[in-house]
């Protein structure tokens, strides 16, 4: 019975974001994005009782239900006074706007409430939230466009994330940063391209379902876990060492053909000091990602005979190997991009 609720509660969940990206009022929008939150809250709360899971479900809810009523408040005030639609928007009540999508979608500043609820989810439930959870949002924030709004969130989202994540011990936290350091990318390139920022989260997505699927297969969630790992196949350690490069945007890797593609189209605009700015922010990203990694390959120590033996399911399903050779596999398809170009 649990099962068959949380499958119509998914369901309502994709329901909800079709409901915003497809709609053509503000008013629909909204109803759309209400939709999605009364779906997800119940699939934080899995089967078993956790008290970090309730206190996330409560944080998220009460973030999300205090942006949903701002919003609210700016969509009636520009139906009132206004009349007006996507396009024709007051200066003030666009700001309010944006401020409250960003909000819902995690960027700085208003990013405090992130990493927190992402402590206390379950793999795939922080897999939601870092990927599905951003659609509704980051499409209502394509509509509209304040270059000085876009570029202070797009600075502090990078710099946040990326700063934010080196004293994590926290997989789970270390995730959230991360998003929240792709997110400003992402607000990079839909503010030069949309079609680009759709490709960069479709890449981003493919990405994290790919690292998070192997973390939840092993049941990993802090730092002193990774010392089990050792204790694994040298095949599927390299994969999830791999996988973090990749995720990290480290060439040849899939993960820096979007960064690749963003970084030339801010060339070709001449926009070379936040250029500047974006890499060297991603390369502090990088580092905490090779820490990660460290702890797999890099620490050298004595095997006990009991230590042979361990309870980690060395196996990883077809969809698992076939997503992490996907991830890894970005050399052959710049090769080929390059080919056809």
């Amino acid at each position: 019975m649990k099962k068959i609720s949380n499958n119509i509660f998914f369901i309502t969940l994709i329901f909800g974001t079709l409901v915003t990206i497809s709609s053509n009022s503000w008013l629909g929008a909204w109803m759309g994005l209400e939709i999605n939150l009364l779906s997800f809250i119940p699939l934080m709360n899995d089967s078993k009782k956790n008290l970090l899971t309730s206190e996330s479900s409560l944080k998220y809810f009460l973030t999300q239900a205090f942006a949903s009523s701002i919003l609210l408040f700016a969509i009636i005030m520009l139906m009132f006074f206004y009349n007006s639609n996507f396009l024709m928007m007051n200066n003030y009540n666009e700001i309010l706007i944006l401020s409250t999508l960003m909000l819902k979608s995690g960027a700085a500043p208003f990013h405090f409430w992130f990493p927190e609820v992402m402590e206390g989810l379950s793999w795939f439930n922080g897999l939601i939230l870092m990927t599905w959870q951003k659609i509704a949002p980051l499409m209502l924030i394509s509509y509209n466009f304040i270059y000085n709004f876009f570029m202070i969130s797009i600075i502090l989202s990078m710099l946040i994330g990326s700063l934010g994540g080196l004293n994590q011990t926290s997989i789970r936290k270390l995730m959230a940063f991360s998003s929240i350091n792709h997110l400003g990318w992402m607000l990079l390139a839909m503010m030069n391209n949309e079609m680009l920022w759709m490709t960069y989260f479709l890449i981003y997505s493919l990405l994290s379902i790919s690292i998070v699927m192997m973390f939840n297969n092993f049941k990993l969630f802090y730092f002193n876990q990774i010392f089990n790992i050792s204790l694994m196949n040298p095949i599927i350690k390299l994969l999830i060492f791999l996988n973090l490069l990749s995720l990290g945007g480290l060439p040849p890797f899939l993960g820096f053909l979007p960064k690749w593609l963003v970084i030339q189209n801010l060339t070709n605009m001449g926009q070379l000091f936040i250029l500047m700015i974006s890499v060297c922010l991603t390369l502090i990203t990088l580092f905490f990602y090779l820490r990660l990694s460290y702890s797999i390959y890099m620490l050298n120590y004595q095997k006990n005979s009991w230590m042979l033996k361990n309870n980690y399911n060395n196996k990883m399903s077809s969809i698992t190997l076939l997503l992490n050779f996907i991830s890894i596999s970005g050399l052959i398809m710049i090769f080929m991009i390059y080919m056809i170009m």
